[in-house]
């Protein structure tokens, strides 16, 4: 293969009539078929996607005849299979994926999560330019890390049209998380009508895809409920601000068919087990838009990790996922009977489902629907009468106890020495913070040796300027009283009569590596226009917004404030995210964090890796409606 590079940055040239042909045998075949002549993808057996093991891979993207509805459409796969194949590395070695492009157009993938170096990361314009179609790209990426993630194009709507898959990265060492059989389950949500319609559609119309209308009837119930003067305050105060309390999620079950592992709800994915086995879930929230609620009737859920990094064990009934999370659960089913896997839409207007089985073709009852919530004044942050006996906490503004023995030295605009962090076998080498990316914690990390003058550095604290926004096109409300929502685990969850997992619950099992408390704080408020389609950060659409800029070395406090009526699963590239949570030392490691209406979150970055890095909404079309920064590391 290395005979026919051209470049130094990882691109080939057109592949050979050879190479093409052997791509097509094992990517695209089933793409260039006729419908009449095999069955589309999806509407035959139960599909699990493959696994690929090893340092090097071969993926191909290419188009493939599919059929997850009763209709024919095409969805764009990667060597064959809608998602695409599961990739298994190993945590210490280097591995090379070399895409190639069967396409008519430029594509991409992001490997969501992943530490690497910027130009590894895969955001077209940003980080790279993209892979044009007929070309391969080589990815080569040394692997700091381990735990469940996830891959996904970059470019335009393709993630939506299929181009996503699994990836399990394997620790160095022994896993601590013990286990007899493992799956991954990647859900998601496909529609049949073209992406780039259906984003159409939302700003023609914002309420598109939601059949669910406030009615004179249910006027008449909820004044009996509220009484008649607080539901007219509500209906106009919702009128004000061209918003309703039907909004829970733009794309809804009226265009969607929910997958699990590329199998719509009636083909029934299997994963087998046998009695008293541990079996260890990677959950995976692939979807273009939509928040899942995980449930297994009959069996608990002990949640063991959580967007790649391990959590103290949590037993839980239920976990509701945002777009572009993670969490690995370990079940251990006893009877020799079937348990269903079910992950209804947060707007309950479908699901996905699988089965967890002793033997293949059981199945077990598919649960109801749970019912379907509105939203609230309260949910908006409205009064503080609404606010009464929410619980959570704030720690966006909490001073960072000192670590024992911690020495800092002298800090220089946030940039400070580092003593010693890392692996046991790195501590006592001089290092500088943002030189070399701080690692993963794990049993064999040690964090940063701490400080003389650390509680000094945190009183210190350069606080962010308040952001003043003003009602207009791109901000529809700002939420008077926003608050921290750690322990809520939802709207329509609370209540429910399940253990249902939070934020809160989350606990690293390890310390975080960078001790170091926060130079400076950075506010950002999430913006948007429901009716028009607007989605901004700080009022401004991502073609508005200039870039967000840290220095290399610095610890940085992010604060979000969302003043939207929605959920928005924010994800940075390029850094870990540590949620302020309250655990202090053991905050957890996240790369993706939901911020739920009128909510206030922080968390804290290391700016550890040098590049143009991608921070933005999850929710794919708010990322393409302006929902998204670029930081910039340097």
């Amino acid at each position: 293969m290395n005979k026919d590079r051209t470049e130094n940055n990882g691109r080939f040239r057109p592949v050979s009539r050879r190479r093409f042909v052997q791509g097509m045998a094992a990517g695209g075949a089933l793409a260039a078929l006729r419908w009449a002549s095999w069955p589309a993808f999806g509407e035959t057996l139960p599909h699990t996607p493959s696994i690929l093991e090893g340092n090097h891979f071969e993926l191909t993207i290419d188009t493939l005849p599919v059929n997850f509805t009763g209709r024919h459409a095409t969805a764009i796969a990667v060597n064959g299979s809608v998602p695409g194949p599961t990739l298994k590395w190993r945590e210490g070695e280097e591995v090379t994926i070399a895409v190639t492009n069967r396409l008519k157009t430029s594509t991409s993938i992001h490997w969501h999560g992943v530490r690497l170096p910027a130009d590894m990361d895969g955001v077209p314009g940003l980080s790279f330019a993209g892979i044009p179609a007929g070309e391969t790209f080589v990815y080569r990426i040394p692997v700091v890390q381990n735990g469940t993630y996830w891959y996904h194009s970059h470019s335009g709507f393709q993630e939506q049209s299929g181009l996503a898959g699994a990836l399990m990265i394997e620790p160095r060492g022994k896993d601590p998380v013990e286990f007899d059989r493992e799956y991954t389950v990647l859900l998601a949500d496909w529609t049949d009508t073209n992406p780039e319609s259906v984003f159409r559609n939302l700003k023609m119309s914002s309420d598109y895809y939601n059949y669910h209308r406030t009615t004179l009837s249910g006027f008449a119930s909820e004044a009996k409920e509220k009484g008649f003067g607080r539901t007219v305050y509500e209906r106009l105060t919702w009128a004000r601000m061209n918003m309703s309390p039907n909004d829970i999620a733009d794309v809804s079950g009226a265009t969607y068919t929910y997958l699990l592992n590329g199998n719509a709800p009636g083909t029934n994915w299997t994963g087998l087990f046998q009695s008293g086995e541990r079996v260890r879930l990677r959950f995976i929230n692939g979807s273009a838009m939509t928040f899942f609620d995980v449930r297994i009737p009959g069996l608990q859920m002990t949640v063991v990790q959580a967007d790649g990094n391990d959590v103290e064990p949590v037993v839980v009934d239920e976990f509701r996922m945002g777009v572009a999370e993670t969490y690995d659960v370990i079940v251990q089913p006893r009877d020799d009977t079937a348990y269903t896997i079910f992950a209804q839409s947060e707007d309950r207007t479908g699901f996905a489902r699988g089965t967890l089985a002793p033997r293949q073709g059981m199945t077990a009852p598919v649960p109801p629907m749970d019912p379907r919530r509105r939203r609230t004044m309260a949910d908006m942050g409205m009064t503080m009468a609404d606010m009464s006996g929410v619980a959570g906490m704030d720690m966006s503004g909490t001073k960072q106890d000192a670590m024992p023995g911690m020495d800092m030295g002298q800090a220089k605009d946030g940039a400070m020495p580092l003593k010693a962090a890392g692996s046991q076998a790195d501590a006592g080498k001089d290092n500088m913070p943002g030189m070399t990316p701080f690692p993963q914690p794990g049993p064999n990390t040690t964090p940063l040796i701490a400080a003389a003058g650390m509680a000094a550095m945190s009183e210190n604290l350069k606080p962010s300027n308040p952001v003043k926004l003003h009602v207009g096109p791109q901000v529809v409300e700002v939420t008077a009283q926003p608050r921290a929502q750690l322990n809520d685990p939802g709207a329509g969850l609370s209540g429910n009569g399940r253990r249902v997992l939070t934020y809160a619950d989350l606990r690293s099992r390890y310390r975080g590596v960078d001790g170091r408390p926060p130079t400076r704080e950075i506010e950002l408020h999430l913006t948007g226009n429901m009716e028009r389609f607007i989605w901004g950060v700080n009022g401004q659409k991502f073609s508005n917004a200039e870039p967000l800029e840290l220095k290399l070395g610095e610890r940085v406090r992010i604060i979000f404030i969302n003043d939207s009526m929605m959920e928005h699963p924010m994800h940075l590239h390029g850094v870990w995210s540590e949620l302020e949570n309250g655990h202090g030392e053991f905050n957890p490691y996240k790369h993706t964090l939901t911020v739920k209406p009128a909510e206030r979150l922080s968390f804290l970055v290391s700016a550890d890796t040098p590049g143009r890095w991608a921070f933005h909404c999850h929710l794919l079309y708010h990322l393409k409606a302006g929902m998204f920064r670029t930081v910039v590391i340097s």
